[in-house]
């Protein structure tokens, strides 16, 4: 199994871990949180939810999603659904953190060590990002990371019962390594 311990600065991206379990359901179990995330990501954010998850992802080899670990401590995640057929080569990255580690360069840090990480592990030449209007501090990240907005999706999203413009964030490796 392949063993991912990649050093962002202010974190580290690592394989999930069954034991991650508390530290996840803390994090993810935030209002806040699922409001910039697709439904997927439930909410509330149970022990049930959370053994779900990790259930369906520790075993990947290779991983497509990673644990993002400040001081060890599992505070979000990072990861890529991978493309398909004649988009085999693209895969859509999402990512999250808890609401207390927000704004402090985090996510960004972890998606700048993440970018050439997926290329290398996961022959991703594209990475692309749906982010809802409403999360403008999301779409800044994506910026400062080299990705750019390729167009807006209008209200092509309804969360929490709000239709919302999604913008679509393009990075190509060959424009950012």
């Amino acid at each position: 199994m392949m063993d991912v311990h990649l050093d962002a600065g202010v974190c580290k991206l690592r394989r999930w871990q069954t034991d991650d379990l508390e530290a996840l359901v803390r994090h993810a179990d935030n209002r806040n949180v699922w409001l910039t995330l697709r439904d997927r990501f439930p909410h509330p954010y149970t022990q049930e939810a959370g053994q779900a998850w990790l259930g369906a992802v520790v075993p990947e080899d290779p991983p497509g999603t990673l644990a993002i670990a400040v001081h060890g401590e599992a505070i979000g995640g990072i990861g890529v659904i991978p493309g398909v057929d004649v988009n085999r080569h693209a895969a859509e990255l999402g990512y999250w953190i808890g609401e207390a580690y927000w704004g402090r360069g985090i996510m960004t840090s972890a998606i700048r060590r993440f970018q050439p990480w997926a290329g290398d592990a996961l022959g991703v030449t594209r990475l692309y990002s749906h982010v809802f209007a409403s999360n403008p501090g999301s779409a800044r990240v994506l910026e400062k990371c080299g990705f750019v907005r390729e167009g807006v999706l209008r209200r092509h999203a309804r969360k929490d019962g709000v239709l919302l413009d999604e913008y679509v964030y393009g990075w190509l490796a060959e424009d950012g390594r």
